[in-house]
C-alpha cells in the first residue's frame, strides 16, 4: 500500500507553517522579489567559475557509477557533502527498486541456417591512451534492462527504426516478421518501443544497432577521440521499461514492506518486454544486414555512404542470441537539499538532476549533476551576501533515472499531497551540456519566464549577444512542449500537474549511453571551455 506517513523528503521544513546561469536566473525569477533580481543576478554571474563545474564532472565521471553500484554510493556522498560544505540542509532517501543486470548475453550470425555459426564479442574497444582504461572492466556489459530472459534463433527481418508505420510498410510489403528476429536501428523512438513493437508484429526477438549514418560520422569516418562520433564497435545501451518508477509499485512509493506486483504481470502489461533483446554497434548491425536478402528497402530505409545496400529479408541471414539478466529489489539514493523561504516557505521550487549512468555519463547526466552543484555553491554565496530566497527551494539529485525514472517517480509518489498542493514549479536538468545550441521545452505556463531569463544570460558561444536572440534565430521551435516519459520532469507533470521545464545546450550527441560518454569527451567536443556548463547554472536560478 502507498505510504500515507508524513512526507519524509521534507522533514527538514516540515515545521514549517501552511548547466549554470541559465538555472540561477530562473531560480531568481521564481524566489526573489522583482526589484532584487538585477542585483542578485549580477553578483551572482561574478561569483560562478567555469573551473568549479569542470572539477565537479571530473569527480563524478572517474568510474562508471551504475545505479545499485558501489560507485554510485561514492557519487552519492560527493554530492551530499557538496550540499552539505555549501551550508545547505541536505539528506539521502531511499527506495528499494526493481533494478535489473545482465549475467549471460551472446549473438552469432551465420550466412544461412545451415552454416557455421560466427560468434559476435560484444565488446566496445578501449580508444587509445584512453585515461578510463583502468577502470573500463567496471562498465556492464552491454545489454537492455529488463529485457526479458530467453534464446532465440531464427532468419533476420530489417525493420528500419522500429515504428509503428516501419512495421505496418513490411505487412504491405509481404514481409514476414513472425517467428523470425528483429533487427532496427536506434534514432526515431524510445528503444522500449521498438522492442514492443517487434514483439506485437510476432518477433521471436529484437536486435538494435547504432546505423553509422545516424552516430558514427557519416563521410570521412572519423569518430572519437578523433571526432564527436561514435567509434564503430559503440552501443548504446539502456531501458526497455516503458512505466515511470518501480516495475513493482506502479502508482506508490516503494518504502518499507509495501505491496509489491510480480514481474510477470509487469510483463502481460507490455511495460516490460516480451522477447528477449540485445542492443548492437554499428559494426556488428552492419554485419548482420549484408546477410539479408528479399525486398530492396527504401531510399529513406537505408545507410549512409559506404554501407551495404540494405535489404528486408527474412534471412537468409541467421540469427543465435541468448540473453540472461537478473532483475532484483536494489537500494537507491535520492540526494536532496532544501534552502528555506523567508516569506513563503511552505512553497516550493524544484530543481532536479539524476546522478547514475550507465557508463561515465559525462554528458548523460552529471553535465547535469554538475551545473546542480555549481547552482549550490553560488547560492551559499548569495545567502552569505544577504540573499534569501522568498519561496523554499528543493535541491533534488536523482536515482535510477536510466532504468525508468525511478528515483524521481518514487519520491513524487512519496511525497504527493505535499507536491500536488505547495510545488511551484520543476526545473530539470538532465543532459545539460552536448554542444551548442539552447533547446527548452515546457509546460505552457513557463514560456515567457523561460524568455525572460534567457534575455538574462549572455550566449556561452556568442559573447556579442544574448541567449535569447540565439534561442529565436535557430531551425529549432523556440520552446517544445513536455511530453511521454523522457526524463525525471514525467512525474511531477504528470502525476502532480506541476509546470515543468528541461533545458540543454546541444541535442542529440552521438556517444549517447555509450563507453565513450566521458570526461575526455566533453572536454573536447560537448564543452570544450566550460561556459557552456556555466551558462546553464545561470538560467536554472533565475526561475526560483
Amino acid at each position: 500500500m502507498k505510504n500515507q506517513s508524513q512526507p519524509r523528503l521534507f522533514y527538514r521544513i516540515a515545521p514549517v507553517p501552511a548547466g549554470g546561469a541559465i538555472i540561477v536566473t530562473f531560480l531568481l525569477l521564481f524566489t526573489i522579489y522583482p526589484r532584487s533580481t538585477s542585483t542578485y543576478h549580477s553578483l551572482f554571474l561574478s561569483l560562478s567559475s567555469n573551473e568549479t563545474a569542470a572539477r565537479h564532472l571530473f569527480a563524478l565521471t572517474r568510474r562508471p557509477h551504475v545505479a545499485g553500484s558501489d560507485a554510485n554510493s561514492v557519487a552519492a556522498a560527493y554530492v551530499l557533502n557538496t550540499l552539505s560544505s555549501a551550508s545547505i540542509p541536505s539528506h539521502i532517501t531511499s527506495y528499494n527498486v526493481l533494478l535489473s543486470y545482465p549475467i549471460h548475453r551472446s549473438l552469432s550470425l551465420s550466412t544461412n541456417s545451415s552454416a557455421p555459426a560466427i560468434p559476435f564479442d560484444l565488446i566496445q574497444e578501449i580508444y587509445p591512451d584512453d585515461p578510463y582504461a583502468a577502470v573500463a572492466a567496471d562498465i556492464l556489459p552491454t545489454f537492455h534492462a529488463y529485457a526479458h530472459s530467453g534464446t532465440a534463433a531464427g532468419l533476420v527481418v530489417y525493420a528500419n527504426y522500429g515504428r509503428v508505420e516501419d512495421f505496418a510498410a513490411l505487412k504491405e510489403s509481404a514481409v514476414n516478421v513472425s517467428g523470425n528476429v528483429v533487427i532496427a536501428r536506434y534514432g526515431e523512438i524510445y528503444r522500449g518501443d521498438i522492442v514492443r513493437n517487434a514483439q506485437l508484429a510476432g518477433a521471436i526477438a529484437a536486435i538494435v544497432y547504432s546505423d553509422a549514418k545516424d552516430y558514427g560520422g557519416g563521410i570521412g569516418g572519423k569518430w572519437f577521440p578523433n571526432d564527436r562520433w561514435m567509434p564503430p564497435s559503440g552501443v548504446q545501451v539502456g531501458s526497455t521499461y516503458r512505466g515511470l518508477g518501480d516495475p513493482t509499485t506502479p502508482g506508490w512509493a516503494s518504502v518499507g514492506d509495501c505491496e509489491r506486483i510480480g514481474i510477470e504481470e509487469v510483463v502481460a502489461t507490455g511495460l516490460m518486454p516480451g522477447i528477449p533483446s540485445l542492443p548492437l554497434s554499428s559494426r556488428d548491425g552492419e554485419a548482420i544486414l549484408r546477410t539479408i536478402r528479399g525486398k530492396v528497402a527504401a531510399d529513406d530505409w537505408q545507410g549512409g555512404e559506404g554501407a551495404p545496400v540494405y535489404r528486408l529479408g527474412p534471412g537468409p541471414g541467421f540469427v543465435h542470441l541468448t540473453y540472461l539478466g537478473n532483475e532484483t529489489l536494489m537500494m537507491i539514493q535520492n540526494v536532496i537539499g532544501v534552502i528555506e523561504g523567508r516569506e513563503e516557505p511552505d512553497r516550493y521550487v524544484v530543481l532536479g538532476n539524476h546522478r547514475d549512468a550507465w557508463t561515465f555519463g559525462a554528458v548523460d547526466p552529471n553535465s547535469g549533476t554538475s551545473a546542480l552543484l555549481e547552482v549550490a555553491e553560488r547560492l551559499n554565496k548569495l545567502q552569505k551576501r544577504g540573499w534569501k530566497p522568498r519561496r523554499s527551494i528543493i535541491l533534488c539529485n536523482w536515482d535510477a533515472e536510466e532504468y525508468g525514472l525511478l528515483g524521481s517517480t518514487e519520491w513524487v509518489e512519496d511525497n504527493m499531497e505535499v507536491l500536488a498542493s505547495r510545488a511551484v514549479a520543476y526545473l530539470n536538468v538532465d543532459s545539460a551540456v552536448s554542444g551548442p545550441g539552447f533547446h527548452a521545452m515546457a509546460t505552457p505556463q513557463l514560456d515567457e519566464l523561460l524568455k525572460e531569463a534567457a534575455k538574462k544570460v549572455q550566449d556561452p558561444d556568442n559573447p556579442s549577444q544574448t541567449l535569447y536572440e540565439s534561442w529565436v534565430m535557430s531551425d529549432y521551435p523556440l520552446i517544445g512542449r513536455l511530453g511521454g516519459g523522457g526524463t525525471d520532469f514525467a512525474a511531477f507533470v504528470q502525476h502532480v500537474g506541476v509546470p515543468s521545464v528541461e533545458m540543454s545546450f546541444g541535442k542529440d550527441y552521438p556517444v549517447y549511453h555509450s563507453m565513450y560518454d566521458d570526461f575526455i569527451w566533453m572536454q573536447k567536443y560537448g564543452d570544450p571551455l566550460f561556459r557552456r556548463h556555466v551558462a546553464g547554472s545561470f538560467y536554472v536560478s533565475s526561475h526560483s
